[in-house]
């Protein structure tokens, strides 16, 4: 049996939901790009677990408080990369909504360094 990646150790002990707990998971310069066209007025750079944390109570705004995200897959690429594929669940203007998105994770002597986050638009579904 393989032994598994220890940067997707590490991405299993983080969670979105509770972005605090990933305090000791973070490198001290830290930086979460999120890139999203249809939310201009949240998409940039987040520094730090202060803008981590600050970037996930601007979604849970906008999104009532309903995000969740489920992933599907994940793969590391060579020693510092991993790739993840998710689909989030929001509620946005009313409507349960399921939208993939793919998060890069750079991971450097054990710490979270960066990560580009970009959900895509054009795959969102909306539920019943």
């Amino acid at each position: 049996m393989n032994a598994e990646h220890p940067n997707i150790s590490i991405l299993k002990r983080f969670d979105p939901a509770s972005p605090r707990t990933a305090a000791d998971l973070l490198a001290e310069d830290f930086v979460w790009h999120y890139i999203n066209p249809k939310l201009p007025e949240m998409q940039g750079d987040y520094f730090g677990l202060a803008g981590l944390t600050d970037l996930f109570k601007r979604i849970a705004g906008h999104t009532s408080g309903s995000f969740q995200v489920n992933p599907i897959s994940i793969a590391p690429m060579g020693d510092h990369l991993v790739i993840t594929h998710v689909k989030d669940k929001v509620i946005l203007e009313g409507k349960n909504t399921e939208i993939d998105a793919v998060v890069t994770w750079c991971i450097i002597d054990g710490k979270i360094k960066e990560a580009w986050d970009i959900p895509v638009s054009h795959t969102a579904k909306f539920l019943k």
